[in-house]
């Protein structure tokens, strides 16, 4: 029975990601390196501070973060604003008061207005939205395996704007990405079995970024390459705020665990000694 569901599963699994290849929708995510990977991982303050930059120069023209609270901004985990910083960033923001009714400068305790002006999608939980980005469609095995997730689709979706394929009819609505995979092709960009003959797809959403878009404080390059992985450390932090802490409680629980099972092992030993030995304890 087990055999037989275990041949079932593999061969489902098959069947998904070839139908997904077969479609043309997988296209290539670039696995970048960010310091959050891994069990010991952490956040790079410096870069958490380059992507609120540009998401605050650049994304917020269209999109928000409606579930981050801007006292988050000063979390040794996260961009370790000082306090004066955090208060004078969340004053550039308006949000409507939930007793007056009236708008007013936004304040820590609040959180980043949404965005719904141009209907592009809120921010907070796209780097964890996006986590299962790769096949088998859902299931992020590459998440599992090599440690790719949202961060690196994101990243890997801002920088795959290329120009309009040839198979393209002119004035087709849209912007070409090689990595984007949930928009509509145009007839002409298929084979005669309807299989895509180009990765990715068209997206609405105009390239936000070109390369040298903000100036760093730091002196850091402000590249396209860097720029994405930038704001997408910075929106995996916005996702997940306290992962530091998690992580932290996960290692110590580990720990802990592994000293209780040693001691119990060498409890039980000793207590079932006699009886396996046929002796007694001094």
């Amino acid at each position: 029975m087990i055999r037989k569901l275990t041949l079932t599963a593999i061969a489902t699994l098959g069947l998904m990601a070839g139908g997904a290849q077969a479609s043309g929708t997988t296209a290539h995510v670039e696995d970048f390196q960010f310091s959050f990977e891994g069990p010991f991982g952490s956040y790079d303050q410096n870069q958490l501070q380059r992507g609120l930059k540009i998401f605050t120069e650049v994304c917020s023209a269209c999109h928000g973060m409606k579930y981050l609270p801007f006292r988050s901004l000063g979390d040794e985990t996260g961009p370790g604003l000082p306090e004066d910083q955090v208060r004078a960033y969340a004053a550039n923001f308006e949000v409507t008061d939930a007793v007056t009714g009236e708008d007013r400068p936004a304040t820590p305790a609040d959180k980043f207005p949404a965005n719904t002006g141009a209907g592009a999608p809120d921010l907070s939980l796209m780097a964890k939205g996006r986590a299962g980005f790769h096949g088998p469609i859902g299931l992020g095995i590459n998440q599992i395996v090599k440690g790719m997730g949202g961060p690196e689709y994101i990243a890997s979706l801002l920088s795959g704007y290329h120009e309009t394929p040839e198979c393209a009819p002119e004035g087709f609505p849209g912007y070409y990405n090689a990595v984007f995979a949930a928009g509509g092709f145009p007839e002409e960009c298929k084979d005669e079995h309807g299989n895509h003959t180009v990765p990715g797809s068209w997206i609405g959403m105009t390239p936000p970024l070109s390369g040298e878009d903000v100036e760093f404080d730091d002196g850091h390059s402000n590249e396209l390459h860097h720029e994405v992985q930038d704001v997408a450390a910075f929106l995996m932090w916005a996702a997940e705020p306290k992962m530091m802490q998690r992580k932290t409680a996960g290692l110590t629980g580990v720990i802990f665990l592994t000293v209780l099972a040693v001691l119990l092992y060498l409890t039980n030993k000793r207590i079932w000694a006699p009886v396996k030995y046929g002796r007694k304890d001094d």
